[in-house]
């Protein structure tokens, strides 16, 4: 079983999917009629930098294990981390 498996699963009142949707939804209230720009590249932003951080932390910082959990060359994961200023 894997590090990043939970023993004992808990049900999520949620999806991953679901949560991102009601963040956005609350983001916009917030803004109201503001003009938004670039969504896309904020929203990966925000979500790229705590997943990698998370998944390093579950490996102890091995980058090779990291990479393979995320499912991304272990070079593109350096680049990433340089990016998030994560090294």
């Amino acid at each position: 079983m894997s590090d990043l498996t939970p023993s004992t699963p808990a049900k999520p009142s949620h999806s991953l999917s679901e949560h991102v949707t009601l963040s956005l939804e609350s983001y916009f209230n917030v803004l109201q009629d503001e003009q938004i720009s670039n969504l896309h590249q904020m929203v990966i932003q925000q979500v790229e930098k705590p997943l990698i951080q998370f998944v390093l932390e579950k490996h102890n910082n091995n980058q090779t294990q990291t990479a393979q959990t995320l499912g991304i060359n272990r070079n593109t994961l350096r680049k990433k981390m340089q990016q998030y200023q994560l090294i």
